[in-house]
């Protein structure tokens, strides 16, 4: 489909809007994306008041000063001076960007194959794809990465060549153009059949080649013979009756001419020989230049209809064109039309399932099955936490979830199961009492019902997870050291059918 564009800079540096949703394999979540590009965070920052914004997006919004956050307006949440963004007042977010980069991704261009986390996306595969879309910058096709270097050597037709007789450079397109001037073009020769004779030499060989044919000397006055140099004198004493013939009849012509211009009997004198002779030449011109006005003429007629035809040809080329981006702006409104479709479709999604698994009375219990696999993937930090639906207090109470490390987190990382809870912002906020501040148990359930592994905590209410939610949840709070991940390497009652119980238990005093 084109010479090669530079490398697109890395994300690595921070110069780069969030990724495009379409690279996700799982189902898209809010709380994924920045709340200026819209699309999935990309180097978080967390402002004051608690909305995410990537890093190239918050920098180059406030830039031009302080700006007022665009998401806490929409949210009716806005007040001064904690909405306003401004240079300083917002940090880098580590926990949602390590939460980020172990989301599943796919690759977006078509073909390939690529998967992984985001994070291996951004540092190994995006800008490196094999099978991303460029522009040939000599003829602008469109074609892959992957097929560019043969493109440019072998089919691009605005390509540069070096002619491999004389070494020039040249476009390919015009190679027939060049082999008809190129000085360095190996002839053959007619007479001898000497090969690769250089063009520029070739007027030096023929004057020279004793086998090139060349007119007879009586060519002027009607021989038509060619002859090889060498053979000359044999054509002309073997011809000399011909040529004499021939001679004789030329010398006669002229002394027609000469008495039908002087008349009969008048003395021709050796001036009004060469008289005719000039006159015999300029009647002979006048006929070439009559032939050559005709064919000129000819040529100009020729000229014109293929100027008439060629402008034709323009115009119909322009009306098709104009057709082709007609065409082409439909075609990606609807891309655009389906694409905000699918979307409607996976958040609609995302809500009836969270509504389906959602309680209303303070206990959850939280079933993980394919703990191994995602046991796995917590080890190998491609999916180092999960979250759990949403659950209530009551229909019009507190909205909460529960947040879980397989490999633990803090100082629980690689030795304990690591429980958080995590208080959301819920559509009745409003009414509700904060900070919050009701006790909450955590449950590891033995499926024998023997053993439950238990913790409870109350509320810190100085801490800002338990204040109201001004973004979609607060900071977890929890057990980093809530069960030893030797008690399920072992073998135990608490992993049945490869699958666990969390249980969570809110309580209603005073609600």
């Amino acid at each position: 489909m084109a010479a090669q564009e530079p490398s697109p800079p890395s994300s690595l540096e921070g110069n780069k809007p969030g990724f495009p949703k379409k690279i996700l394999a799982n189902k898209l979540e809010d709380k994924h994306l920045c709340n200026i590009c819209l699309k999935i965070l990309r180097r978080p920052f967390q402002a004051q008041c608690g909305h995410r914004f990537c890093s190239y997006c918050f920098n180059k919004a406030v830039s031009s000063g302080p700006q007022k956050c665009g998401a806490c307006i929409k949210e009716d949440i806005f007040e001064e001076p904690t909405s306003i963004l401004k240079q300083g007042c917002a940090f880098p977010d580590n926990a949602a960007k390590r939460e980020v980069e172990a989301l599943e991704a796919v690759c977006i261009n078509e073909e390939c194959s690529w998967t992984g986390t985001i994070k291996e996306y951004e540092a190994n595969h995006e800008g490196k794809c094999d099978f991303r879309i460029l522009s040939c910058p000599s003829c602008k096709e469109l074609l892959r990465a992957n097929e560019l270097e043969r493109h440019n050597e072998r089919e691009c037709p605005e390509r540069t060549l070096n002619c491999k007789y004389c070494k020039e450079p040249f476009h390919f397109k015009n190679i027939k153009a060049h082999d008809e001037i190129c000085p360095k073009y190996p002839m053959i020769c007619e007479g001898c059949a000497k090969k690769k004779i250089p063009r520029e030499k070739y007027v030096d060989h023929i004057k020279l080649c004793t086998k090139f044919r060349t007119p007879c000397r009586f060519h002027v006055v009607g021989c038509d013979m060619t002859v090889e140099k060498e053979k000359i004198h044999d054509h002309e004493q073997a011809c000399s009756y011909e040529h004499l013939n021939l001679l004789l009849h030329f010398i006669m012509g002229i002394k027609v001419n000469l008495e039908g211009l002087h008349g009969a009997g008048a003395p021709v004198q050796g001036a009004s020989v060469g008289a005719a002779l000039e006159l015999r030449r300029c009647q002979e011109l006048e006929l070439k230049v009559s032939t050559f006005e005709n064919i000129v003429c000819v040529l100009n007629r020729e000229m014109e209809r293929s100027a008439t035809t060629m402008e034709a040809y323009n115009r119909q080329h322009r009306l098709d064109q104009d057709k082709i981006e007609i065409l082409n702006n439909k075609v990606r409104q609807l891309e655009r039309t389906v694409g905000l479709r699918d979307l409607s479709i996976v958040e609609m999604e995302a809500k009836m399932r969270e509504m389906s698994a959602a309680t209303y009375d303070g206990v959850f219990v939280w079933k993980i099955s394919d703990f191994s696999k995602k046991r796995q993937d917590a080890v190998a930090g491609r999916a180092p936490a999960m979250f759990s639906a949403a659950f209530y207090t009551s229909k019009y109470g507190y909205k909460m979830c529960l947040r879980i490390y397989l490999n633990g987190d803090g100082t629980g990382r690689g030795t304990h199961l690591s429980l958080f809870f995590v208080v959301m912002r819920g559509h009745s906020d409003a009414l509700l009492k904060w900070p919050f501040n009701q006790k909450v148990t955590l449950m590891l359930l033995d499926q024998n019902n023997r053993e439950h592994i238990i913790d409870a905590f109350r509320p810190d209410i100085s801490s800002s997870s338990f204040q109201r939610p001004v973004s979609d949840m607060n900071i977890a709070s929890g057990c980093p050291l809530f069960c030893p991940l030797s008690k399920l390497d072992s073998k135990n009652s608490y992993i049945r059918d490869d699958t666990i119980f969390i249980k969570a238990i809110v309580d209603l005093t005073g609600l």
